[in-house]
């Protein structure tokens, strides 16, 4: 039996927008109740006199840790646009664009994510030494706790003592939020913010912002900004998600398994993303290699769509 409602006019993009914020809010409190009782029975009545198993800073309660965080991003990034694609009558394939990706663009994805590894760290460099003015010391200071402390998340998580333990964050960190953050902020915020403003440039960039700022991540703001942004374009250029998906894994996914190659030769964590690696040439190298890549893979999918068409 076809669940699926036959064809008719889709809601407007701001109507979209306020079921998707619905059933984000919805998504969460669910995802966080399923994620409570599963952790309650695990570690059974430490839960309540325990704060740590929830938050993480106990390290021999990290599972507690990656339950939230795996039904955070279930329920926040990937249940919304599902369920939206089902209100507006549509399979989330249809809606969303799951064209059959092409071993070739790919490949162009690929190269793309790795010529613009320079660039992202420059852009990084440069956003962690972010100072704001006299007049704004105390929010400075709030926003370095707040960095400070998503670190020291980020560091227990990626504590790899194991292969498990590296499959458990491939999944976690880079498989989960590339296809469920993909999906709620190209495949749902932008395509609605396209109805909307009639403009996709605008629509990729105010959805890359949104997408940043979600994070609390305010040294990170920048780079996460541009991300965002290219995994727009690559959506919007190709008409389909996987593009995107692909590039958001592989960026996850490198930082995981670069963290556990720190960890098998006893580098510190800490030097991940504090230390510079190339040389100012090799930035601008990065950005000319960026720029020139991406118009490729723009040109490779309109030949590909009118082929299609």
């Amino acid at each position: 039996m076809d669940f699926i409602q036959k064809e008719r006019p889709e809601n407007s993009g701001f109507i979209q927008l306020l079921m998707l914020i619905v059933y984000a809010i919805a998504g969460i409190l669910i995802g966080s109740i399923l994620a409570f009782i599963l952790i309650f029975i695990i570690y059974g009545k430490q839960v309540l006199i325990n704060p740590a198993i929830l938050t993480g800073s106990d390290p021999n309660s990290i599972a507690g840790l990656q339950i939230l965080m795996i039904a955070t991003s279930a329920g926040l990034f990937l249940a919304p646009p599902l369920f939206l694609a089902l209100t507006e009558g549509k399979r989330p394939s249809v809606f969303y664009g799951f064209k059959k990706p092409e071993i070739k663009l790919i490949a162009l994805v690929f190269v793309i994510m790795t010529v613009s590894m320079p660039l992202m760290e420059w852009v990084a460099l440069l956003n962690q030494k972010m100072v704001l003015p006299e007049s704004l010391k105390e929010l400075e200071h709030w926003m370095r706790e707040k960095e400070d402390e998503a670190m020291r998340t980020t560091f227990l998580l990626l504590k790899m003592n194991s292969i498990k333990d590296l499959l458990i964050n491939l999944f976690m960190i880079a498989l989960l939020p590339g296809i469920a953050e993909e999906l709620m902020f190209r495949g749902g915020i932008q395509r609605s913010f396209t109805k909307i403003v009639k403009n996709p440039h605008v629509a990729i960039w105010i959805s890359a912002v949104i997408f940043s700022a979600i994070h609390f991540q305010f040294y990170g703001f920048f780079p996460r900004l541009l991300l965002g942004a290219g995994f727009g374009y690559l959506y919007f250029w190709s008409g389909s998600l996987w593009y995107a998906m692909f590039a958001h894994f592989l960026n996850n996914g490198y930082a995981v398994c670069a963290a556990w190659y720190m960890q098998k030769n006893n580098i510190p964590l800490s030097e991940l993303d504090n230390t510079a690696s190339f040389t100012w040439y090799g930035y601008v190298i990065s950005f000319v290699l960026t720029i020139l890549v991406f118009l490729y893979f723009k040109n490779k999918t309109q030949i590909t769509n009118e082929r299609l068409d």
